[in-house]
């Protein structure tokens, strides 16, 4: 492995900066002349700049650290803890108890907050080219190439590569950009494109996920955006090939996503923008199957947004990524990534957006895009009611790839634009085993456990045992209601053929909810119902649980932690009911 990620390059001939800068292959824009964005600077975004210029960095689009300005690269703030920098990035382990999520050294490497600057600099007129190239020189001193935690992953590599890449193109006049600097971005932008297509083939068959989709996007577009580099016209027509069968693969044909979470669904959105974007400007478009499965996708995510808040439910693995950031929007609002992509699609958008712009995209055909009524997605298991300002979601499905929690039959309700039960989320990847088994487990979703059990066996890392293979989900619309009713075969390390059964029931014009689960060939075991409040909600939710012989359950209520963005927590509300009966009734109302 060290052979194949050498730490030295021979060299190899560049264009001057001048040359580069008169016959750049196209991007979305070429320098700072950004056509159709009015210049408005919000003043967070100019709090936010200002403070990153004082060494102050948001992470997960939520917490701030102060790194000072001479972060060298390689401490975790979350820890303290301080990598070894002369180690080849074969040694350096992504998992240790000493060293702390080592995502919170990648985060501030990957370079996404360039978009915030970039932004600052466009809308208030001043120039930050300065401060952009000495982040990006400060990482290539700080980083020698192939050594130590920055290059240990090939998605925060490839990232690296593309946010880079966006930054030159704007400041490409800058007189801050100079010879020996080009000359030094551009051989660590090989060394970098180089790592991602020789460690290619562990996203494309041990991970698969949203991290082979990155990878081989920049492998395809290194060709189209970098032709002088060695190598890069043919690992663009790889990368393309590939691209498109990871595409193909991991967005099922209804549109959802084989990593059963909306921010990683996000994030495949925003490659696709990226992507079918510069291959149209190119004139290189791809096979049919990335339209369609794009297209399958927001038909998807479309249904299961909020149309008040602009948000999805906090549904799945949830690591604080958004890749490019280019409104002012919440990290948690998905309507401005979704509309990126439909209008690269279709031309047309919700709303008129600036992140249209930055795309090279304009005068947006606006059209109403609100799914009244019901919608299935069984292939990838998910099942909505949408009435008025009301959203019922639920999770009921099947896995034949990898799932991320134990969340089957999982009920989020959304009112007036608040999310009323919700889902806890995943707070951290790598932290105690305790807090990593609720956030992933029953008890972190409005679902229910047998004797404690999950509904899946919890390996290491994110690994389950025992995947739920048999479920099944349908709706249906009556005179005065909803119905969805769905089963799953589960926890099949503490018995045979234990089958959860439930029933919703959404009476029309009316916030109530009948809910009735039935667990069978469960005999003597102890269940347990959770439901996961807002706060915010407590006043005006109501709750009762019955047992089968219709015998009031009294409540259990504990101050439960919700995580809506990565590593935080934040205050919820956990109501459950106990029973050995089996059969529970629960009615919901909201106020």
């Amino acid at each position: 492995m060290k052979s194949k990620f050498p730490t030295t390059f021979d060299t190899f001939p560049l264009p001057k900066l001048s040359e580069w800068r008169n016959t750049a292959t196209p991007f979305f824009f070429g320098g700072k002349d950004i056509k159709g964005i009015n210049k408005d600077l919000s003043p967070l975004l100019a709090e936010r700049v200002e403070r990153m210029k004082e060494g102050r960095f948001v992470f997960f689009s939520s917490q701030e650290y102060d790194l000072g300005r001479d972060y060298d690269w390689v401490t975790n703030p979350d820890t303290g803890y301080h990598y070894d920098i002369s180690k080849h990035w074969t040694e350096i382990p992504d998992l240790s108890a000493e060293a702390g999520d080592i995502k919170f050294v990648w985060e501030k490497a990957r370079f996404s907050y360039l978009y915030d600057i970039i932004r600052y600099d466009y809308h208030s007129g001043t120039d930050c080219a300065e401060f952009v190239f000495e982040q990006i020189e400060s990482f290539i001193d700080h980083n020698p190439i192939n050594r130590g935690p920055n290059y240990k992953c090939s998605q925060e590599i490839s990232l690296r590569v593309l946010n880079w890449t966006f930054a030159l193109y704007y400041y490409k006049d800058s007189t801050y950009l100079t010879e020996p600097l080009f000359e030094k971005m551009m051989r660590v932008i090989y060394a970098h494109i180089h790592h991602v297509y020789h460690n290619i083939h562990f996203s494309r068959i041990s991970v698969r996920n949203n991290h082979a989709i990155t990878e081989t996007l920049l492998l395809y577009l290194s060709g189209l955006l970098f032709p002088f580099l060695p190598n890069t016209q043919e690992w663009s027509r790889k990368g393309k090939r590939w691209f498109e069968e990871e595409i193909a693969y991991q967005i099922y044909e209804d549109g959802t996503y084989l990593q059963f979470s909306m921010n990683y669904h996000r994030v495949v959105i925003q490659l696709l923008t990226w992507g079918i974007r510069l291959s149209e400007i190119h004139n290189d478009p791809f096979r049919p199957v990335v339209y369609e499965r794009a297209k399958a996708s927001l038909i998807f995510l479309d249904a299961c947004l909020d149309p008040l808040s602009g948000c999805l439910p906090n549904y799945g693995s949830n690591d604080g990524a958004l890749f490019f950031q280019l409104t002012d929007d919440d990290y948690r609002i998905y309507s401005s990534q979704l509309d990126d992509l439909r209008m690269v699609l279709y031309g047309q958008a919700l709303q008129e957006r600036e992140s249209f712009h930055w795309y090279g995209l304009s005068n947006p055909i606006l059209i109403t895009q609100r799914k009244e009524g019901l919608s299935s997605f069984p292939t990838g298991g998910y099942y909505i009611m949408q009435e008025g300002d009301v959203k019922t979601f639920i999770r009921c499905g099947k896995y034949k790839d990898r799932p991320a929690q134990s969340d089957n039959l999982h009920l989020d309700i959304w009112a007036n634009g608040q999310n009323v039960l919700w889902d806890s989320g995943s707070y951290k990847y790598n932290t105690d085993k305790e807090t990593v088994q609720y956030f992933n487990g029953c008890k972190g979703h409005n679902t229910l456990s047998v004797d404690g059990a999950d509904q899946m066996l919890k390996g290491n890392r994110f690994i389950w045992f025992y995947w739920v293979k048999k479920a099944f989900g349908e709706l249906h619309e009556n005179v005065d209601s909803y119905v969805f009713k769905g089963d799953i075969e589960a926890f099949r390390q503490i018995g045979k053929r234990i089958v959860h059964r439930r029933i919703v029931i959404k009476n029309k014009n009316e916030t109530t909810w009948e809910i009735t689960d039935q667990v069978a060939n469960a005999h003597g075991k102890e269940v347990t119902i959770y439901w996961h409040i807002n706060p915010v909600c407590k006043d005006r939710i109501k709750i009762i649980c019955k047992d089968a012989k219709g015998e009031m359950l009294p409540p259990y209520v504990q101050e439960e932690g919700c995580s809506s963005y990565y590593g935080v927590k934040e205050p919820s509300f956990l109501v459950s009911f106990k029973t050995e009966t089996s059969e529970l009734k629960t009615s919901i109302s909201l106020f």
